[in-house]
């Protein structure tokens, strides 16, 4: 949709209300009295069959009536009469739906709403809905919700999947003092979905900032893009339910058990630039505060209190916040010295004491106004017997207003009920001040952690580019291999078969012979050279450890014939029908560090890369991250700092730091091969062995699934 047509969605020139009613307390009567009271600037249609007068308005009998192009119809009817509205519709000319009605989708009446999708796009229509509460803008002053008739105007967006938390969040907004330059439920998004509407309100220029509600996503790849486009302009926070393991996709590999819907929705999402709140008490402090607040110039955070333990609590939700405190003494205390008392503390946070007065805690935070090395504040505020309540809110009020423009700052003041009358006086004149430190600390961190996207997405890729790496795949060898495994109708490459790929992709392995008796496995192992790691090569057996079909530091010809014998016997039992095509004979290597690089093709994001801690425990520790393909090799390096377990990476007891270079040129190339190679669903190298800087890595183990869809995701 093209950001004409989806103008008209928030921007329509008339609106026709199907199911307008006269009867007080019926939907229909609540969106024409909204579009009445909130100005709305274009036409309003009413449509009853029974005609008649209301609000100044003539109500018309059919939407055919009316005689004129109509851009917006909202139809309230019940849904056994939706289809017939919506064919009514097309022939009158209309370009958007908004269907409140319910009854469709959500209580399984999936086919009636595929029907109401098709005939619209018969007629060139776009449907929001079904079973939504309508769409307020702004920009139109269209309150063409059955929501509350008030709406405070201001410069922040809410899409929302769920209609009656998006009603209450009306509600809340304006009770908070924060202005909406639009709301949306989108419903069951049975067309219309949330990247469309990112595509408008990213350009929207009365949008500062845009909150998302979301409990699941259609078209992946298409939201991917549009949040892409929308956090390089504005900020995007979004809160998304459905944490739970429940609903995590069923795979046989570590990548798919791992890579549940949540996890790879967080990581994603948090690529690209979205910030994640977990409450929407968070999710508003933050667009409030990012709606107005500048780019910090650096990273350089003073905090300024008149508390000690507020201090305190403030410098240990920075770290949680990855909020960088200012550290140099000398300059702290050129600049802070007078000002604090000798009982207190000039380093930051810098502690004037509950015995500083009004005008030294507006001299301190003036001080850091001015310090040119000072970037952000953070002023807290506790009460104290010396302190004037509306004093300190109204020079707190000028405070802001000088530092408006020039340095971020966010308030905290703690205290008792005149503390509590003081913020919200200060929060209604748009002053970023909070009861609880951790508030203000969070907004502050939501800000950096938004700007330092916005300077990465806007640098350039270093020289070693991912695609003069690419370019060395042999793609063609791949399909090849890949083509084949699918004629003969298996989804499982086989041993042999990974091994191929990996060679394709120029990831080394341990030299390695196939067995099939226990005079080849000891031939094998004597050209190999001991000591020895011996495996079973089945199409069916897949996780090899779990069933004894692997043996570990085989040192003489007696420990491979006993091996060779113990991993077949071992595997017979666990499956008796499997598949064994021999024992996989390799050299044993030691050192180095275990990981993980995975991908998968996700049924709704595409192509994802997992990289991690590896080894048999991986699905219990999992430390382990994602991204969504194609990315950059700088993003491939921030995976692996991402994870829990990057400091064994970085050498730990005496051990060296390990060739992340090479590490990160696997990650590409895994991404590469599940994005260029659809038929690949999931695939795994665990573990993955990386040594010492320069020394390269090897890949000890690997799996590859393919989709019998010719490219459907897991």
């Amino acid at each position: 949709m093209s950001d004409d047509e989806i103008k008209y969605l928030f921007e329509p020139r008339t609106v026709a209300v199907i199911g307008a009613s006269h009867v007080k307390g019926k939907i229909g009567y609540k969106v024409v009295e909204n579009l009445v009271k909130g100005g709305y600037k274009g036409k309003v249609y009413p449509i009853n069959p029974k005609g008649g007068n209301n609000f100044g308005l003539r109500y018309y009998k059919s939407v055919g009536d009316v005689g004129e192009p109509i851009d917006l119809a909202v139809i309230t009817i019940p849904s056994k009469y939706v289809l017939d509205a919506v064919e009514d519709c097309g022939n009158a000319g209309v370009k958007f739906l908004v269907i409140i009605t319910s009854g469709f989708a959500e209580v399984g009446n999936i086919e009636g709403e595929r029907s109401i999708v098709e005939v619209a796009h018969r007629y060139g229509m776009r449907v929001l809905g079904p079973n939504v509460f309508g769409i307020y803008s702004a920009k139109s002053s269209m309150n063409a919700t059955f929501g509350p008739d008030y709406v405070k105007k201001g410069n922040i967006a809410i899409v929302t999947q769920s209609g009656a938390l998006g009603i209450a969040m009306i509600g809340k907004s304006a009770a908070e003092n924060i202005g909406l330059s639009a709301i949306v439920s989108v419903g069951n998004k049975s067309d219309i979905q949330e990247a469309e509407l990112l595509q408008y309100l990213a350009t929207d220029v009365n949008t500062k900032a845009i909150l998302m509600y979301i409990e699941g996503v259609k078209d992946g790849e298409k939201f991917i893009r549009e949040l892409k486009n929308a956090t390089r302009r504005k900020p995007v926070v979004i809160i998304k339910s459905g944490r739970s393991e429940m609903g995590a996709m069923a795979a046989a590999s570590h990548t798919g058990s791992l890579a549940t819907e949540d996890v790879i929705f967080d990581k994603i999402i948090r690529q690209f630039g979205a910030l994640r709140a977990e409450t929407i008490r968070e999710a508003f402090n933050w667009c409030r505060f990012l709606s107005s607040a500048i780019p910090p110039e650096g990273e350089n955070t003073l905090i300024v209190t008149n508390g000690g333990g507020l201090g305190v609590l403030a410098a240990d939700a920075c770290e949680s916040h990855q909020v960088s405190l200012y550290k140099d003494m000398k300059r702290l205390t050129e600049t802070f010295g007078d000002v604090v008392p000798s009982f207190g503390s000039p380093r930051n946070p810098v502690d004037l004491t509950g015995q500083a007065t009004d005008e030294d805690y507006i001299k301190a935070l003036n001080r850091a106004l001015e310090a040119d090395f000072i970037h952000s504040v953070l002023g807290l505020y506790c009460e104290t017997a010396l302190f004037s309540v509306d004093k300190t809110a109204r020079m707190i009020e000028r405070t802001y207003r000088n530092f408006v423009g020039r340095k971020p700052i966010a308030f905290s003041a703690f205290g008792g009920t005149m503390i509590k009358d003081a913020v919200n006086r200060l929060a209604s004149l748009n002053v970023p001040v909070f009861e609880d430190v951790h508030d203000a600390v969070s907004c502050m961190g939501a800000l950096y952690r938004y700007y330092r996207y916005r300077k990465d997405a806007e640098g350039v890729e270093s020289p070693h580019s991912r695609e003069e790496l690419i370019k060395k795949i042999d793609l063609t060898a791949i399909r090849r291999v890949i083509k084949d495994a699918l004629n003969e109708g298996r989804v499982h490459l086989t041993t042999p078969e990974v091994q191929s790929i990996l060679d394709s992709l120029k990831i080394p392995r341990p030299q390695s012979r196939i067995a099939r008796g226990i005079d080849e496995a000891v031939e094998a192992a004597e050209a190999i050279g001991y000591p020895v790691v011996m495996k079973i090569v089945s199409r069916d057996i897949i996780h090899k450890s779990d069933v004894g079909g692997v043996a570990l530091g085989l040192d003489n010809k007696k420990e491979v014939i006993d091996a060779y014998q113990a991993i077949i016997r071992n595997c017979r039992k666990f499956r008796p029908e499997s598949r064994i095509e021999g024992v996989e004979v390799s050299r044993m290597i030691t050192g180095g560090a275990e990981t993980i690089v995975g991908g998968r093709r996700d049924r709704t994001f595409g192509p994802i890369v997992m990289f991690g801690l590896g080894g048999i425990h991986v699905e219990v520790i999992k430390d382990v991250t994602f991204r969504h393909f194609p990315f950059s090799r700088r993003e491939a390096l921030r995976m692996i700092r991402e994870i829990k377990g990057f400091p064994i990476l970085m050498g730990v007891r005496g051990e060296g730091m390990k060739d992340i270079s090479t590490l990160a040129d696997v990650i590409l190339k895994v991404g590469a091969l599940v994005y260029n190679i659809t038929e690949i669903k999931d695939m795994e190298i665990n573990p993955l062995v990386v040594f010492e800087q320069s020394e390269g890595v090897i890949a000890l183990d690997a799996r590859i699934f393919l989709s019998d869809k010719g490219g459907a995701g897991a």
